[in-house]
């Protein structure tokens, strides 16, 4: 009885949305879809409050799911790990047939949602950027779950090859290293960071570039504040020439090195990974330092992640194809491009219509996971 009341109630909450910063969808499930997953009930939980770029995850994923016959719920979780896990178990409790789930912790992701699966065999779930470490450290998998993340080390890679070799190709021509003040914060400090490192690390190794220092925030409660102070600092101590360029692992820590490249004065580029309307804004401005951003296609996202779902709830995963190997997996990397400051400084550009000026490699939708079903529903 006490298991029938918990779980009752763990349906009144997520149908109220009690506390998630969920918003409810009109059920859109069409009798006459012949789709395998029509009449599904799916929800997209970002663990991270609904920035612009989460937002357009949202729209899209919600489309996708959609246009399939399934119907949708969001859940914004406000940065909080504790309201993510509740708000999955209660989702679970409630007798969703599919979780989408973004940002869960690699400290606990693997052990909560292996004993919720435990509990709940039928629960599809794939994973955006969650990390599977069990206690000891290592990594796991879980049977049955998708994870995909962003090409974190093709964001370094693409990155320090547009500073050599667009904003330095007399010294790489010369086989001189551009010498790099580098943002970053690690190791393990944080799972994506550390997988940019792989794509920086490669760079170095190879001589093309040549880190002068590393550089990142001491208060992560005000981590662009601190960037812009931490920046100003490091910067005093070199002569002009001695840093090429400044490369940031995080467009956050990028907005504080910006506050001190203008207000210092400094004649120095300086490149981000991920990307936002603040970055877009700042980028456009006249003699603006910040030179080019890396992300992925944030409207594709959320239909790749869908569409993932989707597959699993069919029992297509022989359809879940990674998009940079072109095989079966498990472990998916979502592709990624280089937004310049020449295709924003025309005006009007934002993160929702980047779409019309960051070229071929954005727009690219080759890599989508599909099936002949699916395909037939969403148009492929």
């Amino acid at each position: 009885m006490k298991r029938w009341i918990a779980g009752f109630c763990a349906l009144l909450c997520v149908l109220s949305l009690a506390g998630c910063g969920g918003t409810a969808r009109p059920d859109s499930a069409s009798d006459t879809v012949d789709s395998p997953v029509a009449g599904k009930k799916v929800a997209y939980i970002m663990q991270m409050a609904p920035s612009d770029i989460f937002q357009m995850w949202n729209q899209s994923a919600q489309e996708t799911a959609e246009s399939l016959g399934m119907t949708y719920d969001a859940f914004f979780c406000g940065g909080s790990d504790a309201q993510w896990q509740d708000t999955v178990e209660q989702c679970a409790a409630a007798g969703y047939d599919g979780l989408l789930l973004s940002h869960g912790g690699q400290n606990y992701a693997y052990t909560f949602l292996k004993d919720l699966l435990e509990r709940y065999p039928e629960l599809k779930i794939a994973t955006f950027d969650t990390q599977f470490k069990d206690s000891a450290g290592q990594t796991q998998t879980l049977e049955g779950v998708t994870q995909f993340f962003q090409q974190d080390a093709q964001f370094a890679e693409l990155l320090l090859e547009y500073v050599c070799e667009e904003l330095y190709p007399e010294k790489s021509a010369a086989g001189e290293p551009v010498n790099i003040l580098k943002v970053w914060v690690g190791p393990n400090f944080l799972s994506p960071f550390d997988r940019r490192q792989v794509g920086y690390a490669a760079y170095e190794e190879a001589g093309l570039i040549r880190t002068v220092e590393t550089i990142g925030p001491s208060d992560f409660s005000n981590a662009e504040a601190s960037m812009a102070d931490i920046t100003a600092a490091a910067l005093a101590k070199y002569q002009p020439g001695e840093i090429d360029a400044i490369w940031c692992c995080y467009d956050l820590y990028a907005s504080g090195v910006y506050t001190a490249l203008t207000q210092g004065g400094y004649d120095i580029p300086m490149v981000s990974v991920d990307i936002c309307n603040a970055d877009i804004e700042k980028m456009a401005r006249e003699d603006s330092p910040w030179k080019a951003c890396a992300t992925t296609n944030w409207n594709y996202n959320g239909e790749f992640g869908m569409r993932v779902l989707a597959l699993e709830l069919a029992g297509d995963y022989d359809a879940i194809v990674d998009p940079m190997t072109g095989e079966t997996a498990s472990w998916l990397e979502l592709p990624t491009t280089v937004v310049t400051q020449d295709m924003v400084s025309g005006g009007g550009v934002n993160v929702t219509n980047l779409d019309t000026v960051a070229g071929a490699s954005y727009t690219d939708r080759s890599w989508m996971p599909t099936a002949d079903w699916m395909a037939e529903l969403l148009g492929d």
